[in-house]
């Protein structure tokens, strides 16, 4: 660490991380949950804050004192809603930690973990008393600026190449992830199931215009001589055309109608199993409609230009 201050006037924040997995217990109830060990910097580098007591300071991380922050869900489950835990004892993996401070609620980040679920202590602690190792699982930092990020990761990458005595043209023995690369790799993702997902509504609207269509010819069919019935009393060929599209526009739309509620019911039942954040775009909705509206058109042309091109004896006489 000292190295990486020395040498990568870039980075701003500095914290080593160290994480532990276990149950937190207090009392007869425990919670599966994490425990991160860091310095105070980590708090700025995460975008932490304290909303009822405080964090731990610098003495207590070079004490390695049991202290710990605990974080909203770790509280609900462990001493239930609206608690207040500052000063009581919490084992984790048998070791007792005073809760010194909560942490203020962040919610689900965008993979849908929820960032409430932690214990925060020094990574001193965390090292000497729960992992028994003398080593860093990764560093956490932050750039002085956006405009730095790149230079603080090329800076830092550098630095521990000297540090780890790696010859030039050699492989990494580490690897440096920032934020641009944590979105560009999001981005991918995004992208192949955008593409996914319109494949499997494009197949969707191919096979419902299909089904349309077929239902259009067999109206048709059944209503041969009603056609030759209205052509005869005066009907012209556009005001059948005309009924047979508005037909299969209504039988398009009432299907996207039916597939809107069940989409934004499906939705909503997602995002409260998976406590994912749901939210339904009003120009979805919208431009669902629009789809709708001219799928109907579009496969309902074709039997509604049949029935307007009949011969209105032809249909009088046809069984």
């Amino acid at each position: 660490m000292a190295t990486i201050r020395a040498e990568c006037p870039s980075i701003g924040d500095l914290s080593p991380e160290v994480r532990a997995n276990g149950q937190a217990v207090y009392s007869n109830k425990n919670w599966p949950t994490n425990l991160f060990g860091s310095n105070t910097e980590y708090m700025r580098i995460k975008k932490l804050e304290v909303s009822e007591g405080r964090c731990f300071t610098e003495q207590e991380v070079k004490g390695a004192a049991k202290v710990c922050l605990i974080g909203k869900t770790v509280i609900e489950n462990l001493f239930g809603k609206n608690a207040n835990p500052l000063g009581l004892i919490i084992r984790y993996k048998k070791i007792p930690f005073t809760i010194i401070g909560v942490l203020k609620p962040k919610g689900t980040n965008t993979y849908g973990q929820d960032q409430d679920d932690l214990l925060l202590a020094p990574y001193t602690t965390v090292q000497k008393r729960v992992l028994a190792i003398t080593y860093f699982q990764s560093l956490q930092s932050s750039a002085i600026s956006e405009a730095k990020t790149k230079s603080a990761a090329s800076e830092m990458e550098q630095a521990l190449r000297k540090s780890h005595k790696i010859k030039e043209g050699a492989d990494n023995d580490f690897r440096i992830r920032s934020q641009d690369e944590l979105v560009s790799t999001s981005s991918s993702v995004s992208n192949v199931l955008t593409i996914l997902l319109g494949a499997i509504a494009g197949i969707s609207l191919l096979v419902g215009g299909i089904g349309i269509m077929n239902i259009m010819y067999v109206s048709v069919t059944e209503r041969t001589k009603e056609i030759g019935l209205r052509m005869a009393v005066g009907g012209r060929a556009k005001d059948i055309l005309m009924q047979f599209l508005i037909e299969s526009m209504m039988l398009s739309i009432l299907g996207g109608i039916i597939g809107i509620f069940v989409g934004i019911g499906a939705s909503d039942l997602i995002g409260v199993l998976m406590k994912w954040p749901v939210v339904v775009l009003p120009a979805s909705v919208v431009l669902s409609f629009m789809v709708c509206t001219v799928i109907g058109v579009f496969f309902g042309w074709y039997p509604a230009r049949k029935a307007a091109s009949l011969n209105p004896i032809d249909a009088l006489h046809y069984e």
